[in-house]
């Protein structure tokens, strides 16, 4: 059995290897820092745990956006490898979409990289269309 909780803001520390995992090419020094920037502007975050192991993360944004209103984003979702398969993301979204009606939410959207065509069939499998390009420009 999993059980899945929010990871408070001076547990932050326990995200960080999942998000490295997820691009190793930002140093720890940097994700820590942003970390620090994005709790202090409403990010959230759960966890799923296999007893006292974490297993998977994913960040949460509640947003307002006039086309779709107050909704949920589920961010940088990640499931170590050794538990994906296992209908794991499937009760971690079931787990979102609840939190997200409880507190008014009339939707959610999300972002996945083109070249993540795993992501893409999952995020397909629980209801979500394509519907547009995510662009991006360093500066």
């Amino acid at each position: 059995m999993y059980t899945i909780i929010f990871i408070e803001e001076k547990d932050k520390e326990v995200i960080i290897p999942f998000l490295n995992n997820l691009d190793p090419s930002i140093p720890i020094e940097i994700l820590n820092e942003r970390l620090i920037e994005m709790f202090s502007n409403g990010y959230q975050c759960i966890g799923i745990y296999e007893g006292s192991k974490l297993i998977g993360i994913s960040g949460l944004w509640v947003l307002t956006k006039y086309y779709i209103g107050k909704h949920v984003e589920p961010d940088n979702v990640f499931i170590l490898p050794e538990y994906q398969g296992k209908g794991i993301g499937k009760q971690l979204m079931e787990w979102i979409f609840n939190y997200a009606k409880s507190i008014g939410c009339k939707g959610s959207e999300l972002n996945c990289y083109t070249k993540n065509e795993s992501g893409q069939k999952f995020w397909e499998s629980q209801g979500y269309q394509m519907v547009g390009y995510h662009y991006q420009k360093r500066f």
